[in-house]
């Protein structure tokens, strides 16, 4: 599976490192096969990412379809939480 880094531009930093600029994605659509969880203790973006996708790395696609932006992985308990089930055609469309 691709990165989500694969089509972000580097910019080289004065200090001459090169990082990943950031990139917002766009909102997910709504399917009637998404998945709605309540968060318990200890979930996070990642591990729940692991737990339905089998990659934690896809962490991202559960915080854009639920506008979690310049946040923690951890959640807060009793978190309504959307996980959309087309995560493949998502990865393979951003």
């Amino acid at each position: 599976m691709a990165s989500r880094y694969d089509r972000n531009e580097k910019v080289k930093l004065k200090d001459g490192r090169i990082v990943y600029r950031s990139r917002i994605y766009s909102n997910i659509p709504k399917s009637d096969n998404d998945i709605y969880i309540v968060t318990q203790g200890g979930d996070r973006l990642d591990t729940l990412a692991h737990q339905f996708y089998g990659d934690a790395s896809l962490w991202w696609i559960i915080a854009t379809a639920n506008n979690i932006h310049d946040s923690g992985f951890a959640l807060p308990d009793g978190t309504t939480l959307r996980l959309p089930e087309n995560y493949r055609e998502i990865t393979n469309n951003f």
